[in-house]
């Protein structure tokens, strides 16, 4: 009994004496505010005592009394990561693909070409991409240069491999190796269909992104991701990198080529992609129980972009949004359309290496002799008077295949025509298609897979160029037909409504032909309007051919509008809490 009352005595005076401590800091502060009032100079601060919660306790049972502005805390100083000389930003590119390392679909020319165009103003800009096996180290001379490590959630550390190319000699291109997830022949999905652990394979490559720059001891002023595969790098931006980092004021721009393409996945990912608990939730990741990583990017991202204007607008209803309209209302003041520019080295008639003839404006002769040449190629009747359509594209249902499907024998059956495609895709339609080639031999011909040059020719030798879409953020084949006098025929959608002219019969103006409702009927009237316009008013098709060809839809614009948005992101980055 002795011992226990020795013990309550010395925890008894122990406790009185930081009491005691306590009352005197609390004088100290009451008098410092007095001395305050009349002018006077404080007396010197209280040594700081160890019971701090029992200060706050008795404190909090204070008078409540407004301190002078003076004592007040002052709100920390909003951060802005300044741009170098001239106005100049440091720019990383994450992206899952960029021609001609890696390539799907035009966001693998996007990634190239802006990049580069931003260079040429005189921005500091590099790119990360995964290193995928069908990348060649040595024809593009990409050596080595450090390993890095990645954490993910719950403490996983994953070493990576970083290697360095150049793209095109104008921008340092940074390869994520990891073979664990990059070292499968494909990008996202093979016959199987998508791989199931694209969220784990890209949530490694949005955070190495991040981890990569702190290695290289170079800060960039924006991250500019592209669509679900890196829109988790604006998550990590303000999650796991918001204090005490050299990242924590750079902001991120996400750019949305496809909204029908959000990268949904199990919610079994989320352990590994490292978020806290908090961030499973409707407004932020979680998906109707699953992980919704475009959901993610548009919920941080400082600053949203679409490839068109257009398409800027349609993403804010319930059909364009697919089902992430009420995300982008939210933030529509952040939200803007930038057309997509053309890479005009590549796309050129004048200089193109990969036709057979070269042309021009002034001098179209060229143009009958590539389109000798591809109907030579595809096995066609090499007649110049029939008019030639043609398809260069992925083979799925969001590029109208329903459509050209339903409308294309029939119209095959009824008009003067030749048609060819170049595409993959969905096997049930690649299979439809062989089947027409046989149908109609010498009058359809039919490429399943992608060849570069067989593109270009497709390009220069066709007459009309088809892109019934259903839905089209921006498009970039539309853009290169105009370059090459081959007219367009589109649904009056997204880019496409943006970047082509519909033909006027009054004055010949115009620049291909537009239809707008979503039926075989409608594609096949409008095919019928351009192969009538072709035999009927052939003067009119010439005109059409000279405006297509003037048309300009350069990067180097682009590029400009680009800069401003990054300024608006910087802006809401120091600005965000």
């Amino acid at each position: 009994m002795g011992k226990k009352k020795d013990k309550n005595s010395k925890k008894g005076k122990k406790l009185q004496k930081e009491v005691v401590q306590a009352t005197k800091t609390l004088e100290s502060t009451e008098a410092a505010l007095k001395l305050h009032k009349k002018g006077k100079k404080s007396p010197p601060k209280a040594k700081d005592s160890k019971p701090k919660a029992d200060v706050t306790k008795i404190k909090a049972q204070a008078p409540s009394k407004k301190a002078p502005t003076s004592l007040q805390k002052k709100p920390l100083k909003k951060t802005i990561l300044k741009p170098g000389k001239s106005g100049k930003f440091r720019i990383l590119f994450v992206a899952s693909e960029c021609e001609p390392f890696a390539k799907t679909g035009g966001l693998a020319d996007v990634v190239s070409a802006l990049p580069r165009e931003l260079k040429r103003q005189g921005h500091d800009v590099r790119i990360i991409i995964p290193f995928y096996d069908t990348i060649d180290p040595v024809r593009y001379n990409i050596k080595f240069r450090f390993s890095s490590c990645i954490h993910m959630g719950k403490g996983e550390e994953n070493w990576v491999g970083i290697h360095e190319g150049m793209l095109y000699d104008e921008v340092p291109v940074m390869f994520v190796d990891y073979s664990r997830f990059f070292k499968r022949g494909a990008i996202y999905g093979d016959i199987g269909g998508e791989y199931q652990d694209n969220a784990f394979r890209f949530g490694l490559l949005s955070k190495a992104a991040l981890q990569v720059c702190k290695d290289l001891a170079w800060t960039p002023h924006v991250m500019h991701l592209h669509d679900w595969p890196t829109s988790l790098t604006a998550t990590f931006l303000k999650t796991w990198d918001r204090i005490l980092s050299p990242l924590s004021h750079t902001a991120s721009v996400l750019t949305i080529h496809n909204m029908g393409y959000q990268g949904k996945f199990h919610a079994s990912a989320f352990t590994y992609i490292g978020l806290g608990g908090e961030y499973f939730n409707g407004g932020v990741i979680e998906d109707f129980g699953g992980l919704n990583l475009l959901k993610a990017g548009i919920h941080f991202a400082d600053a949203i972009t679409t490839v068109s204007p257009t398409y800027a607008k349609e993403i804010l209803g319930p059909i364009g949004g697919c089902g992430l309209d009420s995300q982008l209302l939210a933030k529509k003041d952040d939200l803007f359309g930038i057309l997509n520019g053309v890479d005009y080295t590549q796309w050129n008639p004048e200089t193109d290496k990969f036709i057979t003839a070269t042309y021009s404006i002034n001098d179209m002769r060229g143009k009958a002799k590539c389109k000798f040449e591809l109907q030579k190629r595809l096995g066609l009747i090499t007649n110049p008077h029939i008019p030639l359509f043609g398809i260069i594209s992925r083979i799925a249902d969001q590029k109208g295949f329903d459509l050209i499907e339903e409308a294309l024998p029939r119209a095959l059956d009824a008009m003067d025509m030749q048609f060819c495609l170049l595409g993959s895709g969905d096997t049930r339609t690649e299979d439809f298609f062989r089947s027409l080639e046989h149908r109609f031999r010498g009058r359809v011909g039919v490429y399943i897979g992608y060849n570069n040059e067989l593109s270009h020719m497709i390009e220069a030798g066709s007459d009309f160029f088809l892109m019934p879409s259903l839905y089209e953020p921006c498009g970039l084949n539309q853009m290169y037909s105009l370059r090459y006098g081959t007219l367009p025929i589109v649904r009056a959608i997204g880019g496409l409504n943006d970047t082509v002219e519909n033909y006027d019969e009054a004055t010949g103006q115009g620049t291909g032909f537009k239809f707008n409702e979503i039926s075989a009927w409608a594609l096949y009237n409008t095919i019928g309007w351009a192969i009538s316009t072709w035999f009927d008013r052939p003067h009119h098709i010439e005109s059409m051919r000279r405006n297509a060809m003037e048309r300009r839809f350069t990067w180097e614009h682009s590029a400009k509008e680009y800069v401003h948005v990054y300024e608006r992101a910087i802006k809401n980055r120091a600005n965000y809490s």
